[in-house]
């Protein structure tokens, strides 16, 4: 038997440390190959790293929470054969050794929850892209066995549990960012009312009479489009901001992200080149990159890049809120619910489709008027749809 130095490998350009988020294994576990031993979490996503070869847990090195630098010792194997470091070991036979065998494909939050419920992934069928196991599909197996839920506790029953949590991962990373943001960036908000009865009327229109394949839009793409012409009269929003070097990079190009709400925690997709998508093809890559996020497999590239963002919370997005700016941007654009209320439209009450556009802006770069002007005419653009698709 030999001893077996497993290193973090490198996990993406420009990486250089990786914060441990959950250990897979303990100290004494036989592992096959390919097996999880660690999540790993970088500045845009929690990594699962898998062991290379197959052998018997010596050593952990790490503890959750902790941050481990590329190319770090993460755990010592007990292997087969030859090993990678100038030692022996004794006390595993080959034949202890686990064979080599396909593991269930799904993300660390899916995972984490199925161990929660106590259920093996090697039984629950996969409908993700390559059979990966998705939150929906735990779900089914959940329906179809039967299982239910513990019974509920009396709300009369004195309760005394305590939980510690840690925060790390990717919850430490967005407590860490926005804390830092909110320290940088003075932010202020402008929130506006928008009537989109007639917004409302044309998005039923189209997804009644849409061509088959075509994907169900949502208010985001019209929403999209109505920034994307908006911008080309407020340059200065569609941009980023080097404090450090006091400098604005501002973009042609319109690369929307897209704030979304993960079993991990919040994190920004990008749909790129707004400007050059119709509002099929916007809401086709917004239900793209969605399901991606969800899944923890969004690309690096499909997190990062975004020149101005969109915060909605669709049915839960209240009457009014404050968004934080994903800096170094210097504009977000926040979506509140839709309701129907009455308004006076030309002297007499009628019942409209209401929503509010609650945005924040970096103090630094935007000033008040300039903001009020981006959001008014978004706010035309939504409330007269039709101009949406008159160039001007």
């Amino acid at each position: 038997m030999a001893r077996y130095e497993f290193k973090l490998p490198s996990i993406g350009e420009g990486t250089a440390e990786a914060e441990i988020v959950d250990w897979r294994v303990a100290v004494g576990d036989r592992i096959e190959e390919d097996q999880p031993l660690v999540d790993m979490m970088t500045e845009k996503a929690t990594i699962e790293i898998s062991s290379p070869v197959a052998g018997r847990v010596l050593e952990l090195h790490g503890h959750k929470g902790e941050m481990q630098a590329v190319g770090a010792v993460l755990a010592v194997l007990e292997v087969a054969g030859a090993g990678n470091v100038d030692e022996t070991a004794p006390g595993v036979q080959p034949e202890d050794i686990a064979p080599l065998g396909e593991k269930p494909l799904a993300p660390p939050a899916v995972r984490q929850r199925a161990r929660d419920l106590g259920i093996s992934l090697q039984v629950v069928p996969g409908t993700g892209p390559a059979g990966r196991i998705t939150h929906a599909d735990l779900d089914r197996y959940l329906v179809a066995n039967r299982q239910a839920a513990a019974p509920a506790v009396s709300a009369l029953v004195e309760k005394h549990g305590e939980e510690l949590v840690e925060v790390v991962g990717l919850r430490r990373k967005i407590a860490e960012r926005l804390q830092d943001i909110q320290r940088r960036v003075p932010h202020f908000s402008y929130i506006e009312e928008v009537d989109v009865t007639a917004l409302e009327e044309l998005r039923a229109t189209l997804n009644e009479t849409a061509s088959t394949g075509r994907p169900r839009l949502t208010l985001l793409p019209f929403l999209m489009r109505a920034m994307v012409k908006a911008l080309v009269h407020h340059p200065r929003l569609n941009a980023r901001f080097d404090d450090e070097a006091g400098l604005l990079h501002r973009f042609e190009a319109v690369h929307i992200g897209i704030a979304t709400q993960t079993p991990s925690g919040l994190v920004v997709p990008v749909v790129r080149h707004a400007e050059a998508r119709d509002l099929w093809n916007a809401a086709r890559e917004i239900a793209r990159l969605a399901t991606a996020a969800r899944a923890s497999a969004a690309t690096r590239e499909e997190l990062s890049g975004s020149t101005i963002t969109i915060t909605s919370l669709g049915a839960l997005g209240g009457l009014a809120s404050t968004p934080v700016i994903n800096a170094p941007e210097v504009a977000i654009v926040g979506v509140n619910r839709i309701i129907e209320r009455p308004v006076v439209r030309g002297g007499q009450i009628a019942i409209r489709k209401m929503m509010n556009l609650s945005s924040s802006f970096d103090h630094r770069i935007v000033d008040g008027w300039d903001a009020a002007q981006f959001i008014q005419k978004i706010r035309g653009l939504l409330e007269q749809p039709a101009m949406l698709f008159i160039d001007s």
